[in-house]
C-alpha cells in the first residue's frame, strides 16, 4: 500500500493533546499542505490564521464553547467515547481542546465555494499532520470564536478583513502522552453505489 493511503487509513481526530508546541519546520509543511489544496477556480482566496498564543487560543476556545450549543451525545448517538467531543462530556469547558496551535480559516463571505475550500485545505492540512506525526482535530463554525467583543477585538489585531469569515479551526498538536491512538470504527456496508 502506498504512503498517502496508508496516512488515509491511519488519521484520527486527536482532542487531547500534549502541551508542547509543534515544530516549525512541521508546521511549515502542514500550511504548505494546505496552501497547495484544490480551490474552485483556483481562486485561493481560503486565509490561514496561525495563533500559537496560549492564552488567546483558551479564550477563543471558551468563547466558542460558549457559542456552540451541540445537541448533546446519548448512550447511543455520541462523537467519540475514546476522546469526547464537547457534545459529549459538559464539563468540557474549551472548544479548542487546549490544542498548542489553532489555525482559523477564513473564507470570502458571499464566494459560493467558500466552506468547501476550507474543507479541502483543512483535510490537506490533517493528512499532512498525520505524516509528520501531529495530531488534528476539525471544528466547524468557526464563527462562533469571534462572536464577543474579545473576539472581534482579535480579529481586528490578525486585520481579518470584513469580507471574510471564520469558517473553521484546525487544531494541531502532538497527542498527549500515554494516550493510544484512536481506533477506527468499523466501516458501514453498502455505503457504495455501483451502476
Amino acid at each position: 500500500m502506498n504512503e498517502v493511503m496508508k496516512t488515509i487509513l491511519h488519521r484520527r481526530s486527536i482532542r487531547r493533546f500534549a502541551e508542547r508546541q509543534i515544530e516549525e519546520e512541521a508546521l511549515q509543511q502542514i500550511i504548505q499542505a494546505g496552501l497547495y489544496a484544490p480551490s474552485a477556480g483556483g481562486r485561493q482566496g481560503v486565509l490561514f490564521a496561525v495563533c500559537q498564543d496560549k492564552a488567546v487560543n483558551e479564550h477563543l476556545g471558551r468563547i466558542k464553547r460558549a457559542n456552540s450549543q451541540p445537541r448533546m451525545a446519548t448512550a447511543t448517538s455520541y462523537v467519540s467515547r475514546e476522546q469526547p467531543s464537547i457534545a459529549d462530556d459538559p464539563n468540557l469547558k474549551n472548544a479548542f481542546y487546549d490544542a498548542p496551535t489553532v489555525i482559523t480559516l477564513f473564507a470570502p463571505k458571499n464566494f459560493l465555494f467558500a466552506a468547501e475550500d476550507c474543507a479541502i485545505a483543512a483535510e490537506n492540512m490533517m493528512l499532512a499532520a498525520d505524516s509528520l506525526g501531529v495530531g488534528s482535530c476539525y471544528i466547524g463554525q468557526g464563527w462562533t470564536a469571534f462572536a464577543d467583543p474579545y473576539g472581534q477585538e482579535i480579529l481586528r489585531q490578525w486585520n481579518i478583513r470584513a469580507d471574510y469569515y471564520a469558517v473553521m479551526q484546525l487544531l494541531l498538536g502532538y497527542p498527549k502522552e500515554g494516550d493510544s491512538h484512536p481506533t477506527p470504527k468499523p466501516r458501514h456496508e453498502n455505503r457504495v453505489l455501483r451502476f
